[in-house]
């Protein structure tokens, strides 16, 4: 039986795993195709995919890119793209020298409020210091001893209307949607339950979605109640989209669940990775 996750994350960018570890748990937990999504870097990839011919599973480039859309930060995953065309690269590059940027402006707030020191403390947690994310400042934290774990930080510092919020300028979802598709990538927008929207805007949103060349939903992730997982089939079916499957894994003790500890597709949905076929080469 065929057990896919198609949405996790290594130290290349926020995770806690490298990507030789992460492929061998999901490995473990007898995933037999992987894709790896780091955000804005496809880094990655390569240790990933020796990794997974090792652990004898399939495995599929990935990428999850950093989008503005109206006053909100969505993400949207590509899979099976191709990591080395010219396009994609160029677009990833612009996207982590904002990251650089927000981040340092990021350890300004938190200076404001007694934390002293976080984008270099940050910075000890980033693998790759061009992918410097709020979970490394949320590690940071809760090592100065200031929150008991990474999900109270964002409670208290990093989400929206807390003091180390600094809003930011990603790329716009045109651009990412264009980047993926010339990388010859297959466009899903991640963990759309995770978006704090009303039932308009999330129909505008999936609107601009498809006619910029999305092809996916994320419908069942760890971010997802059995409600949502059921709305956005709804969605895919009513819409003529393909449905992916993915934890959003970034490391124990700080994800939902492990790769490969994901529910079955609803009914009706026609599965993403039905995309490729034989796996990618890339």
């Amino acid at each position: 039986m065929e057990n896919i996750d198609l949405h996790n994350h290594s130290r290349v960018s926020d995770g806690l795993l490298s990507p030789t570890e992460l492929v061998r748990l999901a490995a473990s937990n007898g995933v037999t195709t992987l894709s790896l999504t780091d955000h804005d870097d496809v880094g990655g990839l390569a240790e990933a995919r020796l990794a997974a011919v090792e652990a004898g599973i399939v495995f599929i480039n990935g990428v999850e890119i950093s989008v503005t859309w109206g006053n909100h930060t969505v993400h949207v995953v590509g899979l099976n793209i191709d990591p080395t065309h010219h396009v994609l690269v160029e677009g990833l590059l612009q996207i982590r020298q904002g990251r650089v940027a927000r981040a340092k402006l990021i350890g300004d707030e938190l200076a404001k409020v007694g934390i002293a020191g976080a984008f270099e403390g940050a910075l000890k947690f980033a693998q790759n210091p061009n992918i410097i994310a709020r979970p490394h400042f949320a590690r940071y934290i809760v090592e100065q001893g200031h929150a008991k774990n990474v999900s109270q930080v964002f409670k208290r510092y990093l989400i929206k209307g807390k003091p180390g919020f600094v809003r930011h300028r990603w790329a716009d979802l045109s651009e990412a949607l264009h980047w993926i598709r010339a990388a010859q990538g297959i466009p899903v927008l991640a963990h759309p339950g995770r978006y704090e929207m009303g039932k308009a805007k999330m129909e505008s949103l999936l609107d601009e979605f498809v006619e910029f060349g999305g092809l996916a939903l994320e419908v069942v992730t760890s971010n997802h109640n059995k409600e949502e997982v059921e709305i956005f089939a709804q969605h895919v079916r009513k819409r003529n989209l393909l449905a992916s499957r993915g934890s959003d894994f970034h490391g124990p003790g700080e994800s939902f669940c492990e790769p490969g500890k994901l529910p079955e597709l609803p009914y009706g949905c026609k599965p993403v990775w039905q995309m490729w076929s034989p796996p990618s080469t890339h």
